[in-house]
């Protein structure tokens, strides 16, 4: 492992850590450093703010962090995908069966889950397309845009997967929880 993975390492333990929202808090946190709403940060930028949560990088590291995850060579580095590469690694049946939610809950098939699709799948208990935007908006990313991807409905799951030990029992509850 080189001293990058190291520190995705390191930063990934300290999301988990935090439990299930982990890493969707550490999101939010680094949508707030984007001042410009550029949705990316350069390595200064980087290292301010994980030094704000007690994780001190040199700056070789942080511009070794942002090279690893710049896919478009601009020098800066796209959150999204960052947050996306600390979603700790799964299992294919972890992935699969969460793969198999997202599909139960996407009715139209087009790869994004709205209130419309929770329709056909949900009754909100009488509450109708509030309850059912608010249901969303749990896995739906920072910017609560009412439609879910399968990355961001990923992403909701990866901590949790992390606190399950074996591939049987997350299965097993993703199962029982959507009637897979």
């Amino acid at each position: 492992m080189d001293a990058v993975d190291a520190t995705v390492e390191r930063l990934r333990a300290q999301c988990l850590s935090r439990g299930v929202s982990g890493i969707r808090s550490l999101a939010r946190f680094f949508h707030r450093l984007d001042q410009d709403g550029s949705r990316v940060l350069d390595a200064r930028e980087l290292r301010q703010g994980l030094a704000e949560l007690g994780m001190l990088l040199d700056e070789a590291e942080a511009e070794g962090v942002c090279k690893r995850w710049d896919r478009d060579g601009s020098g800066t580095l796209d959150l999204e995908e960052f947050l996306r590469a600390l979603r700790p690694p799964m299992s294919q049946a972890r992935e699969a069966v969460i793969a198999a939610a997202f599909a139960k809950l996407d009715r139209s098939g087009d790869g994004v889950v709205t209130v419309d699709d929770l329709r056909g799948v949900y009754s909100g208990r009488g509450g109708g397309p509030p309850v059912l935007r608010c249901f969303l908006d749990t896995f739906d990313s920072s910017e609560k845009d009412g439609q879910v991807t399968l990355a961001e409905f990923q992403d909701y799951y990866s901590g949790l997967s992390a606190s399950v030990d074996t591939d049987e029992e997350f299965v097993a509850m993703m199962t029982r929880a959507w009637q897979l």
